[in-house]
């Protein structure tokens, strides 16, 4: 099992899917690393030597922003805009859709589990 950036490569996939379990690396950026290094796309990730696998990380290392440099620059910009006091740093905060999304029904990711309304019931028993 290689060991690129940190992060185990699945044994017995393909180079081009294998490399999308580094984060920050999608199917797209896979094949342009694989590209630039030589190997084959659909080469098994068991074949693969430590040469390769050199080639690979340093491609990799000059060229793209992946795993932990990539989670901290994120993590700094929502910072930054929760720092600011803009909407979307306020929308952060308080943990609801930041894109303009709708929050009357759904948005159960960003909000969390539904909370029950104590005596909903009731109220709608006394009207009825």
């Amino acid at each position: 099992m290689a060991r690129i950036l940190g992060v185990d490569i699945p044994r017995n996939k393909a180079m081009r899917i294998a490399l999308t379990y580094i984060y920050g690396l999608g199917p797209t950026l896979a094949k342009d690393v694989l590209t630039k290094s030589g190997v084959e796309y659909e080469r098994n990730s068991n074949e693969i030597t430590e040469e390769e696998v050199r080639t690979i990380r340093t491609v990799i290392e000059e060229g793209y922003t992946v795993e932990g440099d990539l989670r901290r620059e994120l993590g700094l910009n929502i910072k930054r805009l929760k720092d600011m006091g803009c909407y979307r740093g306020y929308r952060h905060r308080r943990g609801l859709p930041v894109r303009g999304q709708r929050t009357h029904t759904n948005a159960r990711t960003r909000k969390g589990k539904a909370v029950a309304i104590a005596g909903k019931k009731s109220i709608k028993a006394m009207k009825g």
